[in-house]
């Protein structure tokens, strides 16, 4: 058996892998995604959101998630820079939620370009599937 964890990027996808989990009493462990790129095709809550979420009653409701940690994906660059902000800036956000909220424990950021920065940064998780399985063959 192997527990998921799903990214999530907005507040009514939760609810729904909540209404789902629900029918088959299962509770899933959930990432918040953070928009941390300066790419404006990657998605994810802003900073502030994620803190409210944390927070709030309506998160509290959802019994059949639990929200275990942050995720983020950096901007697709080669500057060390731009990158290590980006991971510095999540994991300063982490760290400040993890005093409140015991069940924070993953933070995943960093991929098969970056993952070793990520790591120096504070991830505890990557995702380095390129790495290992090799680019993705799109379809068209």
């Amino acid at each position: 058996f192997v527990n998921l964890i799903h990214g999530v990027d907005s507040f009514k996808t939760l609810i729904e892998i909540n209404k789902q989990a629900k029918k088959h009493n299962r509770v899933i462990s959930c990432l918040l995604q953070a928009h941390i790129a300066e790419e404006s095709t990657k998605f994810g809550f802003n900073f502030t959101e994620i803190e409210e979420i944390l927070i709030s009653e309506e998160i509290k409701g959802l019994k059949n998630i639990k929200i275990v940690g942050l995720m983020g994906m950096a901007t697709f660059t080669d500057d060390e820079n731009q990158l290590k902000k980006e991971f510095t800036s999540l994991k300063n956000l982490f760290t400040k939620n993890k005093k409140n909220n015991n069940d924070l424990t993953t933070l995943s950021m960093g991929m098969s370009g970056d993952y070793k920065l990520a790591i120096k940064c504070g991830s505890t998780m990557v995702r380095v599937g390129s790495a290992i399985f090799g680019n993705r063959n799109y379809i068209t």
